[in-house]
């Protein structure tokens, strides 16, 4: 997982989902498992 200072290119990708968990932004991606970031 990598942690970013912007997810924005992230949550445009397909099958993307941006969750809020403990106070940071994560977005996770089923489809494609790489996608995966941090924010915060």
């Amino acid at each position: 997982m990598k942690v970013r200072s912007s997810l924005r290119g992230l949550k445009r990708k397909a099958n993307s989902i941006v969750v809020r968990r403990r106070g940071k932004l994560f977005v996770l991606n089923k489809a494609d498992p790489r996608q995966k970031a941090r924010q915060g």
